[in-house]
C-alpha cells in the first residue's frame, strides 16, 4: 500500500484489515489522558446536521454525509467489503441521537474513491450542499470533519472520537490523487489532519464565487501527520447526480 493510507478504521476479518491500515479518522477519545483534542488536532464540531457516522456490522467504521433524503455519500474503500452498513445521521455524538438508517444498496464508483449508499427510508435532514467546479482554490483554508482517530501511539480503533471533530487545513493542490487514482484535493495541516475513521467524511469550503459553504471533498488518504487527500466531489458531480439526483 502507498505511503498515504486509506482513511477507514475498520477492524475485524482480513477484508476489514485493508481499511484499518488505510487513512485514519478523527474521534474524541475519552480514555487516553495524553490524547490532545485532535482530529488528529482540530476541535469539536458544534453544528453539522448533514454528518453521518458509518457502521459496518455494528462496528464504527467511517464518516459520511447525507446529501439527499435517501442518499449518503462516503468513500468507496469504506464499503468495499460485504456486510450490513448502517448510519447515524444528524448527531454530533456517534452513540446517540439523530436518525438511524440502513443501506439497502451500495453503489461504488468504478474508478475513484467515492460511493453512494441508498437508505431504507427517507431521512429528513439538512443535506450537505455539494460544491461546483469553482468551489475551492489553492491556498484556501478548508475544513475536514469526521469521527476518526485522535492518536497515533496506539491502534486507531482504540481512540476513535465519540463526538464529531473538525480541523482547518490549507489546499496545496486541486489535482492530487485519491486512494484509487481519482482526482483529489490535497491539503496540509493547519490545526489538525485526518486519520483512520475519518475516511468518507467531508471537506467543506467557502466558495470564492458566491461565499456559500459547500462540501467539496470526501476523505480518501492521509499520512496522519501533515497531509491528506480528499476525492474532489466537484469533478464527479455528474456521477453523483445520476443516482442521487443532486
Amino acid at each position: 500500500m502507498r505511503h498515504n493510507r486509506a482513511l477507514s478504521a475498520v477492524v475485524g476479518a482480513a477484508t476489514a484489515l485493508l481499511s484499518a491500515l488505510a487513512l485514519t479518522t478523527f474521534a474524541p477519545a475519552a480514555q487516553a489522558e495524553d490524547v490532545q483534542p485532535y482530529i488528529i488536532g482540530g476541535s469539536y464540531a458544534t453544528n453539522a446536521p448533514w454528518a453521518a457516522r458509518l457502521f459496518r456490522d455494528g462496528r464504527q467504521n467511517c464518516s459520511a454525509t447525507i446529501i439527499a433524503p435517501q442518499w449518503v455519500l462516503t468513500a468507496q474503500h469504506c464499503v468495499a467489503s460485504s456486510g450490513t452498513y448502517t448510519f447515524r445521521i444528524g448527531s454530533l455524538d456517534q452513540t446517540t441521537g439523530g436518525t438511524l438508517a440502513t443501506a439497502t444498496r451500495i453503489i461504488q464508483h468504478p474508478s475513484v474513491d467515492l460511493a453512494l449508499a441508498q437508505l431504507d427510508r427517507s431521512v429528513s435532514a439538512t443535506y450537505a450542499p455539494l460544491g461546483t467546479t469553482t468551489a475551492v482554490q489553492v491556498g484556501q483554508t478548508v475544513q475536514l470533519y469526521g469521527w476518526g482517530a485522535t492518536c497515533t501511539d496506539q491502534p486507531e480503533i482504540n481512540c476513535q472520537s465519540r463526538y464529531l471533530k473538525y480541523a482547518n487545513t490549507r489546499v496545496t493542490s486541486v489535482n492530487g490523487r485519491d486512494y484509487r487514482g481519482g482526482i483529489a484535493i490535497s491539503v496540509t495541516r493547519v490545526d489538525g489532519i485526518a486519520a483512520g475513521g475519518d475516511s468518507g467524511g467531508p471537506m467543506f469550503a467557502t466558495s470564492p464565487v458566491d461565499g456559500k459553504y459547500y462540501q467539496v471533498g470526501v476523505a480518501s488518504t492521509s499520512d496522519r501527520s501533515t497531509r491528506s487527500n480528499y476525492t474532489a466531489v466537484t469533478r464527479y458531480r455528474d456521477w453523483i447526480r445520476s443516482y442521487a439526483g443532486v
